[in-house]
């Protein structure tokens, strides 16, 4: 189908030719894999297990071995890493079968619409037409068979989305605050100031302004902005860049860098008046679920929009999906600016789980890697202080967890993947223990593409904290992981991806894993004296274990962040529900020959069992 104004949807026509796929039961059970299009696969990759997992043979491109690692030079590397490298939607279908073999069952997908055509947005976020896909990721029939196909193996799909901005479809003819560049030529920055600026008119398909900004500008679809609807000059705030990124209204009303900042509407969440530009925006994403079946959305930068605006788009969304039959269509905000910040703004918008950033993000790496005390990162799944109660719930279903991302705004300029040398020499022993501590604590998990093979893209010295050092392609082309040129990543025999699949085998096996509240457990090298893990000085070399319990079953997970040795402790469990002489079954461990093992709980500490989790290792025990 191909429409320039929305105008000229017909839902009734759309929502008749499809049997649209209910939502899960309950996402926590899911496990999300998020993965840029243009990075992910371009379908020319052989040697790689198809969906139906037999071996793709023929000519292509190989799959990557550690040789490989370097075989081009680090600058020739990251000259390409810079723009599109050419992944689409078809290469992602046939991937399916590598994801579900994994034990992924849902996406976060990439945005996929069109992008302007001057700027090399291969990320997604520069969207110009909201009511077509950008002809680099595919068309509007390849979405339909991804989001078939993914359903058909048990894999939901989640799509990025925006409405905060589009990209750059129109440029400003500035009249203050004059700079001077690094080569010494000046021109006038339209930054914020709280007043609008003069537009000199919409962006044609060169990225000059030659169109005139006003309504119904042009019919060329490459041009200024789409649906028809968006080019009405009400549809934008047009007061510049942001240039305060903590100043309110700044951060709500200015630009995202050279992204165009879109006007909501006006008033206080409860009588919030929306605009024309959100009213066309929220019913081109009705489209996209009426046409492609979509399970959810991930919205970005919820934190530049204002809470009204959020909350309307919301609800309306609900209540359409409801009508499909997707009763928990999932809404993933991008919320930065803390917990207590996400908190408030799902319980006042009605989206349905925070993306886990700021402080989940970096408390689980380096817990993993044994930089962090282990209380740091489990007292944030205590919100106590929040809603003046103790509870263990919210995060189960409120917040999408992660450790690596595609910008990691977290680390400012120093941009680093898990696997990073420039982090820890050590990272990719420890990576099956950071992808087991997502998967096995609370909230729903989601793993970034390329972490399960290691990835290991990092800044130079010069931290110059460029994004593209996180968007490695998965399909090699001149920019694979480990400064490689020609291989692609889709190993099924990788340690890391062999061994976290035994691990989302068992979390769907075992609902407490999945549900069951979260403690972290105190532990004894003596029987005698115990406390929970913490530092010694700047790292902890120790056992960090945890239960998860669901009514009265309790399983104990422990990974191990000494990486040379392992370790051996006393472990406290629930004292009401276990016996003295009961024992508990190892049913995963890093070290096969400790599999169906079995512990006794002894009486101490109330009751404790003694485990043995190997370098830089991971076990889990239930009852047996």
């Amino acid at each position: 189908m191909s429409f320039t104004q929305i105008a000229d949807t017909d839902f009734a026509v759309i929502v008749s030719k499809t049997d649209y796929t209910p939502s899960p039961p309950a996402w926590e059970d899911q496990v999300f894999y998020f993965l840029l299009v243009d990075r992910f696969s371009d379908g020319k990759e052989i040697g790689y297990r198809d969906n139906n997992g037999l071996k793709v043979s023929g000519n292509g491109t190989p799959m990557f071995s550690r040789e490989h690692a370097g075989n081009i030079s680090r600058d020739q590397w990251v000259a390409n890493g810079q723009g599109w490298k050419g992944g689409n939607l078809k290469g992602l279908i046939g991937k399916l079968g590598y994801l579900q073999r994994l034990g992924i069952t849902a996406l976060w997908v990439s945005p996929v619409f069109k992008q302007v055509e001057f700027a090399e947005t291969y990320h997604g976020y520069g969207i110009q037409n909201f009511l077509s896909l950008d002809p680099h990721f595919g068309t509007e029939n390849d979405l339909v068979e991804l989001v078939q196909t993914a359903h058909s193996m048990g894999i939901y799909v989640v799509l990025d989305i925006i409405i905060n901005h589009t990209g750059n479809v129109f440029s400003y003819n500035p009249d203050r605050y004059l700079m001077t560049d690094q080569n010494g030529n000046s021109y006038l920055d339209p930054r914020w100031d709280g007043n609008t600026y003069e537009v000199a008119g919409f962006n044609d398909a060169h990225g000059n302004p030659t169109i005139p900004f006003r309504s119904e500008a042009t019919h060329n679809t490459k041009e200024a902005v789409f649906p028809l609807e968006l080019q009405e000059p009400t549809t934008f705030t047009r007061k510049g860049r942001i240039n305060s990124w903590d100043n309110d209204p700044e951060f709500r009303e200015g630009d995202f860098c050279d992204l165009k900042d879109v006007y909501h509407g006006f008033g206080l969440s409860d009588n919030y008046t929306p605009s024309k530009a959100l009213q066309v925006l929220t019913a081109v994403y009705k489209y996209w679920i009426a046409l492609a079946d979509v399970d959810g959305f991930r919205i970005d930068t919820v934190k530049h929009m204002d809470i009204g605006a959020t909350r309307y788009f919301a609800s309306v969304i609900h209540e359409f999906a409801q009508t499909l039959g997707k009763d928990r269509f999932f809404l993933i905000g991008e919320i930065t600016g803390g917990r207590a910040r996400a908190f408030d703004t799902l319980e006042t918008t009605g989206l349905d789980a925070a993306l886990g950033i700021d402080e989940i993000p970096e408390k689980l790496e380096y817990l993993a890697k044994g930089y962090r005390n282990p209380s740091d990162y489990f007292d944030l799944f205590r919100n106590s202080m929040l809603v003046n109660k103790e509870s263990h719930t919210w995060f189960r279903d409120k917040v999408v967890t992660v450790f690596d991302d595609h910008d990691q705004v977290r680390k400012g300029n120093w941009k680093a993947r898990f696997c990073s040398p420039s982090e820890n020499e050590e990272g990719s022993k420890l990576i099956l223990n950071v992808l087991a501590l997502n998967a096995l604590t609370l909230g729903i998990p989601c793993v970034y593409y390329g972490s399960e093979q290691y990835f290991n893209g990092h800044a130079t010295e010069e931290r110059d904290g460029n994004d593209v050092f996180l968007r490695e392609s998965m399909f090699g082309g001149g920019y694979g992981s480990f400064e490689s040129s020609g291989y692609h990543f889709f190993n099924e025999n990788s340690y890391a991806y062999i061994e976290f699949a035994k691990i989302l085998k068992i979390r769907k096996s075992e609902l407490a894993l999945r549900r069951g509240r979260q403690y972290l457990r105190e532990i004894s090298g003596d029987g005698v004296h115990f406390g929970f893990p913490k530092m010694f000085g700047t790292e902890i070399r120790s056992v960090v274990p945890w239960s998860r319990i669901l009514d009265t079953q309790e399983i104990v997970v422990a990974i191990n962040t000494n990486y040379n040795e392992a370790v051996t402790a006393w472990v406290t469990i629930d004292n009401d529900l276990h016996n003295a002489g009961s024992t508990f079954l190892c049913v995963y461990s890093t070290d096969s020959n400790q599999i169906l093992s079995q512990v006794t709980v002894e009486a101490l500490n109330g009751k404790a069992i003694q485990v043995t989790v190997p370098a830089a290792g991971c076990v889990i025990f239930k009852v047996a």
